[in-house]
């Protein structure tokens, strides 16, 4: 009981602190969607699933049992003393747990004037549902019972467009697994998915009456819908029904594979087949090791003549003195190749330490960028922004000149064009010396051409 009665207060806590909706991206459900709508509709028959399948895999178990017991019997209202005698076997506070779901959960209602338990019109669609557990469980089962549901539903004329649809789903699950087993190459795969195959045609062949009338039908209520899906189920059985000529086909390739063993009519498939129903294949290899292994040698004398002649070729002759290894020599003379920073960096640290040898504060800033080519002065201006920055103040080389130098480029807004060969058009901009004045905010831009 105590167990019980914390799953239903932690369901209780889930309920409380999670919405549905609360598990989708901006709180947005697919409250269009049709699956969305019959969901909705349906919210009695998923709350009695959950009453019945929440907890533990036993208390699961026992439930279940306890509602189709309740539901195969004849009587349609039942007294306790009649449940009592029926759930015998059942200790009477177990029995009173699951009774006690079944009636919060509304498959069950008590008539207290009557002393009688009665089953709900909810039980008795959750019945229906839960009736494939009550069956011994069968080759292609979901192909059948799918099959079973579309055509009793289509006679009942309660025929859904999601029936078509999960239907049509597993007849595409199906032909993708038999597409792999043909694609594998192995002839005993292929045989069990050709044993499977031929009950799956044996029973698309039987609903295949229902289906036409369902297009029929379709027809002539004027369900578009309906019969679109109908004719796409006819396309996925045809499809399925066109693999039995891929089956042939690898299985023949299979056959031209085989291979017999001598004269003994004994094939290789044979021998796999055997090796399978052994139950401890390392039993065969008892005994095997027992006797130390007997070479027989086959013309001795021409394989020791043979022997000695090899040996005799590759044995060194008698008073060969050994090479000895070559001298040394010495490599040639040859230059390093290193990389060197472009020139323009180094002239224009020295246009720099001129004009703060000249003593000059400010300087405009296209004599230190233009020049040469337009690659040339793109390249000096991309130069600037290293003057003053302080992470490459510390490093070693042209770099660390460069970032060290007492300038700082201060670029304007104003743009004009440029006396120049290869730039048209520049932003204006100063250079102006931090040994004369204060370093301003510094922006940068590069060249138009």
């Amino acid at each position: 009981m105590h167990d019980e009665t914390a799953s239903a207060a932690s369901a209780v806590q889930d309920e409380t602190e999670l919405r549905f909706e609360d598990y989708f991206r901006e709180g947005s459900a697919p409250t269009e969607a049709l699956l969305w709508w019959q969901l909705e509709r349906n919210e009695a028959q998923l709350n009695a699933l959950r009453a019945l399948f929440h907890g533990p895999a036993a208390l699961v178990r026992l439930r279940v049992w306890v509602f189709l017991e309740l539901m195969a019997l004849p009587e349609s209202r039942v007294s306790r003393e009649t449940l009592n005698r029926h759930f015998h076997l059942l200790r009477d506070e177990a029995l009173e747990l699951v009774l006690k779901r079944l009636r919060e959960a509304e498959l069950l209602a008590w008539d207290g004037s009557n002393q009688q338990y009665g089953v709900t019109p909810l039980a008795q669609s959750v019945v229906g549902l839960l009736a494939p557990l009550a069956r011994a469980p069968q080759q292609d089962g979901d192909l059948a019972s799918l099959l079973a549901s579309v055509t009793g539903a289509h006679q009942l004329g309660t025929l859904d467009p999601a029936q078509l649809q999960h239907l049509q789903a597993q007849l595409s699950r199906l032909y993708d697994e038999f597409a792999d087993a043909i694609a594998s190459g192995s002839e005993f795969h292929l045989r069990r998915a050709r044993q499977r195959f031929e009950r799956a045609l044996k029973l698309v062949d039987k609903a295949g009456d229902a289906l036409k009338a369902i297009i029929e039908q379709a027809q002539e209520d004027g369900n578009a819908r309906l019969e679109r899906l109908a004719r796409e189920l006819g396309l996925a059985q045809a499809r399925l029904l066109a693999m039995a000529s891929q089956f042939n086909r690898a299985l023949q390739q299979a056959d031209r594979q085989r291979v017999t063993l001598g004269s003994t009519g004994i094939t290789t498939t044979d021998v796999r087949r055997w090796l399978q129903g052994v139950h401890f294949l390392e039993n065969i290899a008892l005994g095997a090791l027992s006797r130390p292994v007997q070479p027989v040698l086959v013309s001795q004398h021409e394989l020791l003549d043979m022997a000695e002649g090899e040996f005799e070729r590759d044995r060194p002759l008698d008073g060969r003195s050994p090479e000895a290894l070559p001298q040394g020599q010495a490599a040639p003379e040859g230059q390093l190749a290193v990389l060197s920073l472009p020139p323009e960096m180094a002239l224009m640290q020295q246009l720099l330490n001129r004009w703060s040898g000249e003593g000059h504060a400010e300087q405009d800033l296209a004599p230190a960028v233009l020049g040469g080519s337009y690659a040339r002065a793109a390249y000096r201006a991309q130069l600037l922004p290293l003057l003053g920055d302080p992470q490459a103040q510390h490093l070693a080389g042209a770099t660390g000149d460069m970032a060290r130098q007492p300038w700082r480029v201060l670029w304007s807004a104003e743009q004009g064009e440029i006396a120049d060969e290869y730039v048209r058009w520049m932003s204006r901009g100063l250079l102006r010396s931090t040994e004369a004045a204060a370093p301003e905010s510094e922006e940068s831009s590069s060249p138009h051409p």
